[in-house]
């Protein structure tokens, strides 16, 4: 095993990224290419051929100078799907989460089975985000396409099957359809059936970061990897994130920093599916079997504090780059905590415990005082106090996490992690890898081809704390008084909009 070198592939909404690393599980390089969304009135789009295209350069890119990859695993945002004919063409563009679609038909599957039968089977709270009420809408308004259709992917195992001929999905990305079984973790007939759905459309489900084979001739000359190279089904890309961050048991809870806020808590046994219901909370399937985890988010995190220095920092730019620093330093130089602001984070809609993309931003207690710097301050403490909001609704689901484990860009922030510390009352240790999904990836991929024994031995080779922040008993009580009337902002701002 000599030199051999394992790549991890993360297909995001927008663009696809692979990352290569050593047999010591040490970074050596990556290679990116984005790809158009198309957004209208009517419809959130990807063209799922310019896609794979994306993903054959990608790792053609990488294949050039490291051309004894021995180990690909696969990872992917979740719900997306497309139909596809014998020869695993696209018949259609893919619907993103997003797009407005499918209303009607989840309206339709509440009806025939109900709101909390279909959460205890599926995990989730039915939403029209999730892939079975948009197969819905296609059977029902593109017929000609669904009776055409052999197979029906997510975007992850599309990617797989180009790669191996072989229709396979991980457990975690096939919860996102809304219409997989976590405890028998099968395909939910019942569901699919009231859909009107084939089961047989759907690829096998198998655990994650399962082996699914070698790479096909066609998928060898597309992407420059060697016929001998495995191909890794890993799963949902909040679950890859979850294992690079090194979270194994109920004890740790993921802070992903990242452009969204993701709270990831880990379950030793089924949580209370009541609190989940109740919070939108998915609960999936995790790597460890017998083991969840779900995910508690705010859409924006670092993309709200990235938005006040595009719109509210321009000055403070020039000054932090004549002092030789990055703009983000020196605003959180130029301000204090608590700030007293509040700041409801919802400048992209609300995520969970509300799930209510009519909500919007908020900033109040402003005064002929306050400084950009305040308002960038009292973002960060918003995204953190939506957070504790988070944890707060968790409580009674099962949750025993006692740290947090931070990545993502925020984790390099030691104000913010500091702030999180204090005011969730817990400590946090942020992690050197920014993307902590292709890492998760790596380390899966690593112990399908037999480079790591296990997820401890991966761990140990590929997740690397870098610093510890213990919280401030002083500091916490501070923002408790101030979350007393966060919790209200809400409820208030929310009729006036």
């Amino acid at each position: 095993m000599r030199d051999m070198k394992i790549a991890g592939l993360d297909i995001g909404t927008t663009g696809c990224k692979c990352t290569v690393f050593d047999e010591a599980g040490n970074y050596l390089d990556n290679a990116y290419r984005d790809y158009p969304v198309r957004r209208t009135v009517g419809g959130h789009e990807i063209d799922v051929s310019t896609m794979m295209d994306a993903v054959y350069e990608v790792i053609r890119e990488l294949t050039g100078k490291y051309s004894d990859i021995a180990g690909l695993g696969v990872t992917s945002f979740g719900e997306t799907f497309v139909m596809v004919d014998e020869e695993g063409k696209p018949l259609h563009t893919a619907m993103l989460y997003t797009d407005p679609r499918g209303e009607e038909e989840c309206q339709d599957l509440v009806d025939q089975l109900g709101s909390r039968h279909i959460a205890d089977v599926t995990g989730l709270r039915p939403h029209q985000m999730y892939s079975i009420a948009k197969i819905m809408w296609i059977r029902k308004n593109l017929p000609g396409i669904y009776q055409k259709a052999k197979r029906i992917h997510l975007m992850g195992d599309y990617v797989v099957y180009h790669l191996t001929g072989k229709a396979q999905i991980d457990y975690s990305l096939a919860t996102r359809t809304m219409a997989f079984d976590i405890r028998s973790l099968t395909w939910s007939k019942e569901i699919l059936d009231a859909a009107g759905v084939d089961v047989n459309m759907m690829s096998a489900p198998v655990p994650t970061g399962t082996a699914v084979g070698h790479v096909t001739k066609r998928a060898a000359e597309k992407t420059g990897l060697s016929p001998d190279a495995q191909i890794v089904m890993i799963s949902h890309d909040q679950v890859a994130a979850a294992v690079g961050a090194g979270a194994f048991d109920g004890s740790v809870a993921v802070d992903g920093a990242g452009t969204v806020e993701c709270l990831t808590p880990v379950y030793d046994e089924l949580p209370d599916m009541d609190v989940m219901y109740d919070g939108y909370f998915s609960v999936v399937p995790y790597v460890i079997p017998g083991k969840y985890v779900a995910y508690a988010f705010s859409y924006t995190g670092g993309a709200l504090i990235q938005w006040v220095v595009e719109t509210m920092a321009k000055a403070e730019k020039v000054k932090a780059a004549q002092a030789g620093m990055s703009v983000n330093a020196y605003l959180e130089k130029q301000s204090v905590s608590p700030t007293g602001l509040l700041v409801l984070p919802h400048f992209a809609g609300a995520a969970t415990p509300y799930m209510d993309t009519g909500s919007k931003g908020a900033i109040l207690g402003l005064t002929t005082a306050t400084t950009s710097a305040d308002i960038y301050r009292g973002c960060m403490e918003g995204v953190v106090y939506e957070m504790y909001l988070n944890r707060k609704k968790l409580t009674g689901s099962g949750i025993r996490f006692t740290r947090l484990h931070a990545t993502g860009g925020g984790a390099h922030s030691g104000e913010w992690m500091q702030m999180k510390a204090d005011m969730l009352n817990l400590p946090i240790t942020s992690l050197k890898t920014v993307d902590a999904g292709t890492v998760g990836s790596a380390m899966l991929t690593g112990i399908a081809v037999g480079l790591f024994k296990d997820l401890k031995e991966a761990a140990d080779h590929m997740v690397e704390e870098t610093k510890n922040y213990e919280p401030r008993p002083e500091m916490h009580d501070k923002y408790v008084k101030i979350f007393e009337r966060y919790e209200r902002v809400y409820d208030a701002v929310r009729p006036l909009f």
